[in-house]
């Protein structure tokens, strides 16, 4: 099997050049992406951390769906 090397973009997104004339540091386009570590503090290259629930405990009691009606009416 054929070793393959990946540079994590280091650099950030590149949206002035064509992605085959990039460096190699840098993405065409990212999504949700961090260079250092927060916990150790060192360049790592990682995904974002998630979302976390703000209250332990429900608020209103019991879940409710949420629903959305649309309606459109044409007027002469």
């Amino acid at each position: 099997m054929a070793n393959i090397e990946f540079n994590f973009p280091f650099e950030g997104v590149d949206k002035g050049r064509a992605a085959s004339n990039q460096s190699s540091t840098t993405s065409p386009d990212m999504n949700n992406m961090r260079v250092y570590d927060v916990l150790d503090s060192r360049a790592r290259g990682g995904q974002r951390a998630g979302l976390d629930k703000r209250y332990s405990q429900q608020i209103s009691g019991e879940a409710v769906p949420i629903v959305a009606i649309l309606s459109v009416a044409v007027v002469d």
